[in-house]
């Protein structure tokens, strides 16, 4: 459909989103609603808590041991093969969804993730470790951690790598499965993103603070994320109830005819390529689509290396304290949860992605503060600092990546019909998910290498090391360069130069696909036959089946 023959979508009234929304439509958003907010709260507490913990363990383990640290190589190299793990669960994604309901997909991970996060605090209680006796912080040094577990560091990296499948699978999906719901219209999709991702923030900032100044404070780094296992599985059983949204399942075609032990062996591995390979051409094929790569994946990556890169290097080495490095990751959710607002409210002003990518790229310069900055340590209020200093950054992600992801999935929607075996948006979500992962796998243990020899040089743990020179290239100069990449890949797609546009490569994206299959019945009905048949036998609703 081109700028010509669009009809111009209804303004939409924040007062008349939820009416915009049909019954079957509002139940599951609240159900899915409902579950997102116990997942996301459990994986702040998760996440927050491992980081933390690796951190006191590996510095405590060098200390004893006499040895220059290696924390942050460490912990990058762990967060790196979470991530890269992710790529697995997220790729495995696209053929599932296709042959199974996606709800069923998604409660099946999540359980499956809080089964695995209820490992590590098993293993902690087997080797010894206890909760944070009481007082404990007034009575011995605060480098005396001997109610941990007697176990080896590196061993929480192959547990952290397990989540990493069902995180990648999990968080994929969320990504999918609101077009589903609510099927291709742009207002709809981008409303409920919106709508989504204020709750998930909400969430997500409360968790974000619980676990700094509440769980860890008082049950210790090793077993303040008791609470995970159990939020997770009420997500799963939340989640259970969402509607089979007309499921259809599919078999794929590839291997058809062989019997069913050669396809256990085989089809995932062809599934994997052929959705690499799908998303990968769906992507670098067409101008309308190549600059996502830098828009989302590299944003992404950014987004990411704040709260889990540059937060806990403040936080342990800034302030010695590596568990208010969820402060400040409270400050960035809350920030994230205004961006999310900001759409949500604006979402007729802005109608494309471009504006708010723009306004992302720009803020990422604030970070340009932080080689500069000499809070004095273990004051708790400077941790608060830093995470006001976190919520613009986050706000114009946010408010690009919910944006963005409403324009994708209403563009791929349109494109389903044409892949096999693997969903168009599926397999394109895939491939920048995983460019995503591949990138956060290969520079965080490097920075992270690059920041413990820089601490190392000046000191180290015994002679009070300084990390400021490290964080002017990690922090200021890593984040320029992003910034300038992001704000040229905005000016790449066609009609893109406006600083408003008011749509992208002359295709209007505010009807749903059955609106559009009317039209274009409409329009060729004086042209024979095969046009008005093609027009009936266009979908009544988004192929949810992929």
């Amino acid at each position: 459909m081109t700028a010509h023959t669009a009809h111009h979508a209804p303004k939409i009234s924040v007062r008349e989103t939820w009416n915009l929304f049909s019954a079957a439509e509002k139940r599951n958003i609240a159900i899915y609603i409902c579950g997102i907010m116990l997942y996301k709260f459990g994986l702040e507490a998760f996440n927050g808590s491992i980081t933390s913990l690796a951190t006191r363990r590996y510095d405590q383990d060098a200390r004893l041991a006499g040895l220059p640290t290696r924390t942050f190589e460490r912990i990058g190299l762990l967060n790196g093969l979470n991530q890269a793990f992710q790529c697995v669960g997220s790729i495995l994604v696209a053929p599932l969804i296709k042959r199974f309901p996606t709800r069923v997909v998604l409660s099946v991970a999540i359980l499956f993730f809080g089964l695995l996060t209820a490992i590590l605090l098993i293993v902690d209680g087997a080797t010894g470790g206890t909760l944070v006796p009481k007082n404990w912080s007034k009575t011995h040094k605060s480098t005396d951690y001997s109610y941990f577990g007697d176990y080896n560091t590196d061993g929480i990296i192959p547990i952290y790598c397990l989540t990493g499948i069902a995180y990648g699978m999990v968080e994929l999906i969320r990504r999918v499965i609101p077009r589903d719901i609510v099927g291709g219209n742009v207002q709809k999709l981008r409303r409920m993103d919106a709508l989504v991702h204020i709750f998930y923030e909400v969430a997500g900032t409360s968790g974000a603070f619980c676990t700094a100044l509440a769980l860890i404070p008082r049950l210790g780094n090793n077993m303040s994320f008791i609470i995970t296992p159990i939020f997770f599985t009420a997500a799963s059983a939340v989640w259970f109830f969402i509607s089979n949204l007309n499921f259809k399942p599919e078999k794929p075609e590839l291997l058809g005819e062989q019997p069913s032990y050669i396809k256990a062996v085989f089809l995932g591995f062809l599934l994997f390529f052929d959705s690499v390979w799908t998303g990968g051409k769906i992507i670098f094929s067409s101008r309308k689509f190549i600059w996502l790569v830098p828009g989302y994946s590299i944003a992404l990556y950014a987004h990411r290396y704040l709260e889990n890169g540059i937060s806990p290097l403040i936080a342990a080495r800034y302030l010695d304290n590596p568990s208010w490095s969820q402060i400040m990751v409270g400050g960035s959710n809350f920030g994230e949860l205004l961006g999310a607002l900001f759409v949500f409210l604006f979402t007729n002003l802005v109608r494309t992605p471009m504006p708010w990518l723009r306004l992302d790229a720009l803020l990422l310069l604030i970070v340009w503060y932080v080689p500069f900055w000499y809070p004095p340590k273990r004051q708790v209020r400077y941790a608060w600092i830093a995470a006001a200093t976190f919520i613009p950054v986050s706000f114009g992600w946010a408010a690009g990546d919910v944006s963005l992801a409403a324009y994708i999935q209403a563009s791929l929607a349109r494109l389903e019909s044409k892949t096999r075996n693997v969903s168009a948006l599926g397999a394109v979500m895939a491939f920048l998910y995983s460019t995503y992962i591949v990138i956060y796998a290969i520079c965080n243990p490097l920075l992270g290498q690059y920041a413990d020899k820089v601490f190392n040089r000046s000191g180290g743990t015994k002679n009070n090391g300084d990390i400021h020179p490290a964080m002017k290239n990690i922090a200021g100069v890593q984040f320029t360069v992003i910034a300038v990449i992001m704000f040229a890949s905005t000016f790449i797609p066609r009609g893109a130069f406006a600083f408003n546009p008011k749509m992208l490569n002359d295709e209007e994206l505010s009807h749903n696909i059955d609106d559009e299959a009317v039209m274009v019945h409409e329009s060729s009905s004086d042209d024979g036959n095969e046009k008005k048949t093609r027009a009936e036998e266009r979908p009544v609703e988004a192929p949810v089946a992929y």
